[in-house]
C-alpha cells in the first residue's frame, strides 16, 4: 500500500511539472504576443475596418443568437468558462480526438486577434491570458461587438453588418 502511495505521489509529481511547463510556455507565448502588438493596437485595427458595426447597430435576435451558440453564459464569465472546458475535455477524451471546443466568445476573439487556429495547449493557455487581459479592459459589449467584427462569415457574407442586413433587416 505504500508502494502504491509513493507511485501516485510521483505520478501527481510529474503531471504537475508538465502541467507547470505547458503554463509556462503559454504565458510566455501570451506575453510575446502583446509586446509584439499591444492589446489597443489590435482592436485599433479592428475598429478601422471598413463597415465595422458598433453593438447599438447589431439587432438584438443576432446578438442573443451568437451569445447561444458560441457561449452561453457570456455575461456571467470573466472571459473562460471552466464549465465548458470541462466538458468539452470530457468529450474529447471519450472521443480520443478534438470533437469539442470550451472557449468562450473573448477566448475565440483573443485566438483570432493574435493566434493561428493550430491545436496546442500552449496556444490555449495563451489565449486564456489574453482573454483575461480583454475582459479586464473591455466591456462585454465592446468585446462581442469586436468578436463579430472579427469574425469570417463565410459563403461570401462579408462583415457582420453586410450579414445582418441580409437575414435580419
Amino acid at each position: 500500500m505504500k508502494k502504491l502511495f509513493k507511485v501516485l505521489i510521483f505520478l501527481l509529481l510529474i503531471g504537475i511539472s508538465i502541467a507547470l511547463l505547458f503554463v509556462n510556455n503559454g504565458y510566455n507565448m501570451y506575453k510575446e504576443a502583446i509586446e509584439s502588438t499591444p492589446l489597443e493596437e489590435k482592436v485599433s485595427e479592428i475598429k478601422a475596418k471598413e463597415n465595422y458595426a458598433e453593438f447599438s447597430e447589431l439587432p438584438q435576435m443576432y446578438v442573443n443568437a451568437v451569445i447561444s451558440v458560441e457561449d452561453k453564459r457570456f455575461y456571467k464569465h470573466n472571459g473562460i468558462d471552466i464549465l465548458a472546458i470541462g466538458r468539452a475535455a470530457i468529450n474529447d477524451i471519450k472521443a480520443m480526438s478534438y470533437v469539442e471546443g470550451g472557449s468562450t466568445i473573448t477566448q475565440q476573439l483573443a485566438k483570432n486577434m493574435y493566434f493561428t487556429q493550430e491545436k496546442k495547449i500552449e496556444r490555449k493557455i495563451a489565449e486564456v491570458f489574453i482573454a483575461w487581459k480583454i475582459e479586464d479592459n473591455y466591456s462585454k459589449e465592446d468585446i462581442f461587438e469586436l468578436y463579430v467584427n472579427n469574425i469570417f462569415f463565410g459563403d461570401g457574407n462579408g462583415t457582420v453588418k453586410e450579414a445582418c442586413k441580409r437575414i435580419f433587416w
